[in-house]
């Protein structure tokens, strides 16, 4: 007999996407159908939230450590501060995500959020936290720390929820429109917080980060608690769970295939999110807060696009348009390290948010498509660990920056990317024939 929410599941999986009595076009239906699906558009407004306290996060804490200390090595440390605990939790909380209900993680870690997020902006509004006190950047430090933390172990849960919410054909959908709002809020967060702290101040920012915080964690509390396809009970040796969890990885060479390739896309491609202030520099572009909000804005309108046209895809030739997307990444990044004009800077920069979010969303996709469901939230943690990978590479990267100027960092990695790209296409062909 099948539990609540299985059955809950299929009945509300089962009817007509509400949005097609509205008229719409085939390709609309097909490219939006997740939401006609009540659970996941609770999970959906949960993400809302996430998303743009986490992209004003990004911009706002590495331009005011810019502003504090002028350095990129310290930018880097910052990342490194964020990529460790991030590298460190992200497998356990794949091990949790098989063994709890993944909504009662997602709570718990939201509310720390919430509570470090607070703290940062106090810290802001009582005049700590600024250029008046140069050492004060380590209040951003320990805040980054512990986000890490909380994100290691809540976004394998995060992550692994959504193919418990919807059906196996609807899954890339579901990612896609996963990636789509995060990438809205791409062009939304940055633009908004480059505005704020022109007008306002950084704490301001920070306030309404922890606003949006609280409203994710509120939304979860209406998303009803999913199946525990593990079937465990919770107890045991966390270690043994991911072990476990690497041995089936390693026999899985199609999964292992898209999971490394992915990791290098992010280590060597998006270190440069985190730079991005000192793009702003007057012997670069010579923009202010606000300019480089609408650079980060153009970039997510490209991620947009890269999410629209993955939600209508079918799954086929996913392979081919997986290395596509990162040999698009880094060849426009390229072209985005070495430019000095801001036009053409943003023609480069709407690309890469393009190939990102492909490169990203169809890793995501492939692996929950093709990952037995017992061991998901564990072959998810490892695909999480990427995104800890890519702050470690961040931290390399404003080392670099430090010495050899920002330009050549990002621009290095970014040749390195493009020829270990063509190196897979050719050499690799079991990763270019995967549907």
């Amino acid at each position: 007999m099948k539990d609540d929410f299985e059955r809950f599941r299929e009945e509300n999986l089962d009817v007509a996407p509400v949005m097609t009595r509205g008229g719409l076009s085939g390709w609309t239906q097909k490219t939006f159908v997740s939401f006609s699906n009540p659970v996941y558009r609770l999970y959906y407004g949960s993400m809302v939230g996430h998303w743009s306290s986490l992209n004003m996060q990004m911009f706002a804490r590495n331009l005011l450590v810019w502003y504090i200390t002028g350095s990129g090595a310290v930018i880097g440390i910052l990342a490194l501060a964020n990529a460790i605990p991030m590298i460190l939790f992200t497998l356990p909380g794949g091990v949790l995500a098989d063994r709890l209900q993944k909504k009662n993680v997602i709570q718990v870690c939201q509310v720390i959020s919430v509570v470090i997020s607070l703290a940062v902006t106090l810290a802001l509004y009582f005049g700590y936290v600024s250029p008046a006190h140069p050492k004060s950047w380590w209040v951003l430090a320990v805040g980054g720390l512990l986000q890490g933390a909380v994100m290691g172990v809540m976004t394998p849960s995060r992550s692994a929820i959504i193919s418990e919410i919807v059906k196996p054909s609807q899954l890339m959908n579901a990612i896609s429109l996963n990636n789509l709002g995060m990438n809205v809020f791409r062009i939304i967060s940055p633009a908004l917080a480059g505005f704020l702290i022109d007008v306002f101040d950084y704490w301001v920012v920070y306030a309404l980060m922890t606003a949006m915080t609280l409203m994710s964690t509120i939304f979860v509390i209406f998303v009803p608690p999913t199946s525990n396809p593990a079937g465990s009970s919770g107890v045991g040796n966390s270690l043994s769970d991911v072990i476990e969890g690497w041995r089936y990885l390693k026999g899985e060479k199609t999964i292992l295939a898209v999971l490394i390739f992915t990791a290098i896309g992010m280590i060597f491609g998006a270190p440069y999110v985190q730079l991005l202030p000192m793009f702003a520099a007057p012997e670069i572009l010579n923009i202010n807060a606000t300019t480089l909000g609408i650079l980060m804005m153009v970039s997510g309108i490209g991620a947009i696009i890269g999410s629209l046209v993955l939600a209508s895809l079918t799954n086929r030739h996913r392979g081919k348009v997986l290395i596509f997307a990162v040999l698009l990444m880094s060849l426009t990044l390229v072209g985005f390290s070495f430019s000095s004009w801001l036009p053409l800077s943003m023609v480069f920069i709407f690309f890469i948010g393009l190939g990102s979010t492909i490169q990203m969303a169809l890793g995501n996709s492939l692996i929950q498509y093709y990952v037995d469901a017992t061991y998901r939230g564990r072959v998810l943690s490892f695909f999480m660990l990427c995104f800890g990978l890519s702050s470690l590479g961040a931290f390399f990267a404003g080392i670099l920056a430090e010495n050899i100027g920002v330009q050549w960092a990002i621009g290095g990695l970014a040749i390195v990317l493009v020829l270990f790209t063509l190196g897979i296409m050719t050499m690799v062909p079991r990763l270019r024939r995967l549907d």
